[in-house]
């Protein structure tokens, strides 16, 4: 056993007392009365960062809320490293759902419950309990680290892009490692390389200047709801395909070796429409549902509203409907050259006699892909292989993860994703949990990481 390893055991209870006590902080960015606690939590893992023996520790302001720093740069001709994590959580509600109390870390069945525990307040303890192992035991790092551990992930890192562009030299680095990310199942490793990027607007088509008779009116004035009807049926094909003129042209084809390789991830397609309560699958003809959720652009109506709305009938011809509208994106595509370009499909598409305005707050994600040989992935390859005993599926996400692109284009650094929340642990949702076993093999495994990707040519 290495010496980390027999330090880390040592220390477990040390490091269960110190995760219950940053889980009992209610750090809920997106609700305003919690602002203090998510500052709280800032100083808490700064606290904790000096204890490792990290250096330079600060809380840095943001506009918004905080991100903590700090590093460890001893290591000469070695590569440098940026840890990422975030200590901000999801709001509880509904919170009668929840078997015990949200904020009250409770293990049962082999699993720590509590809302951020698998999202990710485990994974920011893990890393930083790894640090300060290797240097309790090695009195040094083998590479050089520096923390970006923000307070905001939760709410889409609105102050993110504009800090690291004023904090480019603080955070210059070779690589960033998110914790924010997962395995596949229990007893199988995975490497996330890809997340989609995303887009959105609100279309609100107003037609008369108020709602109107709909005998006396209907059929000589255009209905702002069919005509709304209209500019959304026409944004998707029979095949599944978005038709918005241009929406495909910087799409990145996906290579042979890149459908083999998402083939080789295990899927059901008899127990994923199971799990959904769905009959049937449909998307973009011509691939693959993983496919069509990790690696194909889409464009999706989230909601849709107008006119009469209560019991019974109202016979009315409303004068405005409305509707928000996402696009998920994938490498080379542009957020605002594809809001641009729906926006103006929907205009054309629209029938005469109504006018419409979009709102386009929000300006949307870049998609993001690492190679899935890049030498930070080889590292963590081998590290899950020796941990899990069997070779990891390389994945993607559907979803966005927008940090990992500010990263990119901020500082010219790659994301190798690293991390041990599992898919069904419920984050975003009550009862979050994360299974004890992964909470304990998490600091091990950023040890083994870490000393890998100082010799894995990284730089």
């Amino acid at each position: 056993m290495t010496a980390y390893a027999t330090h880390l055991d040592h220390q477990h209870a040390t490091f269960r007392a110190d995760l219950d006590e940053l889980l009992r902080i209610p750090s809920i960015s997106a609700i305003p009365e919690h602002a203090g606690d998510v500052a709280a939590a800032a100083e808490w893992v700064a606290r904790r960062l000096r204890r490792a023996g990290v250096e330079n520790v600060a809380v840095l302001p943001t506009g918004g809320h905080p991100v903590v720093y700090g590093d460890w740069l001893h290591a000469a001709g070695k590569p440098t490293v940026l840890i990422y994590g975030h200590f901000d959580v999801q709001p509880v509600d509904p919170l009668d759902l929840w078997t015990t109390p949200p904020f009250e870390p409770t293990e049962r069945d082999g699993r720590i419950y509590a809302r951020g525990v698998s999202d990710m307040k485990a994974s920011v303890l893990t890393s930083i309990a790894a640090v300060e192992a290797l240097l309790a035991t090695a009195g040094r790092l083998p590479l050089n680290v520096k923390f970006f551990l923000e307070g905001q992930e939760e709410i889409g890192s609105p102050q993110i892009p504009a800090f690291l562009e004023r904090e480019k030299a603080r955070y210059a680095c070779d690589l960033v490692i998110s914790g924010d990310s997962g395995q596949f199942d229990e007893t199988t490793p995975s490497i996330g390389i890809g997340a989609r990027g995303t887009c959105g607007l609100q279309i609100d088509v107003v037609g008369p200047k108020s709602d109107l008779h709909s005998g006396l009116f209907g059929g000589a004035v255009t209905n702002p709801i069919h005509a709304l009807v209209m500019a959304l049926a026409a944004c998707r094909g029979a095949d599944g395909r978005v038709l918005a003129p241009g929406f495909y042209d910087d799409v990145v084809s996906l290579s042979a070796a890149d459908r083999a390789a998402i083939a080789r991830v295990p899927f059901v397609d008899t127990a994923y429409r199971r799990a959904l309560d769905v009959d049937a699958l449909w998307g973009e003809a011509g691939y693959s549902p993983l496919e069509r959720a990790w690696a194909r652009p889409t464009l999706e109506i989230n909601g849709i509203w107008g006119g009469f709305q209560g019991a019974g009938s109202k016979t009315v011809l409303p004068n405005s409907a409305h509707a928000k509208i996402t696009c998920r994106l994938v490498p080379d595509q542009d957020p605002t050259k594809i809001r641009t370009l729906v926006i103006d499909h929907l205009r054309r598409s629209l029938p005469p006699g109504v006018r419409a305005t979009f709102d386009v707050r929000g300006g949307g994600a870049f998609p993001y892909l690492i190679p899935a040989d890049h030498p930070a992935n080889q590292a963590a390859a081998a590290v899950l292989r020796e941990i899990y005993g069997k070779d990891p599926h390389y994945t993607r996400t559907g979803g966005t993860v927008p940090v990992m692109t500010m990263f990119r284009r901020a500082l010219g650094a790659d994301t190798v994703s690293f991390g041990f929340a599992l898919e069904d642990e419920n984050f975003h949702a009550p009862n979050e949990f994360m299974r004890v076993a992964n909470v304990e093999r998490g600091p091990r495994a950023y040890c083994m990481l870490l000393e890998r990707l100082a010799s894995s040519g990284v730089r």
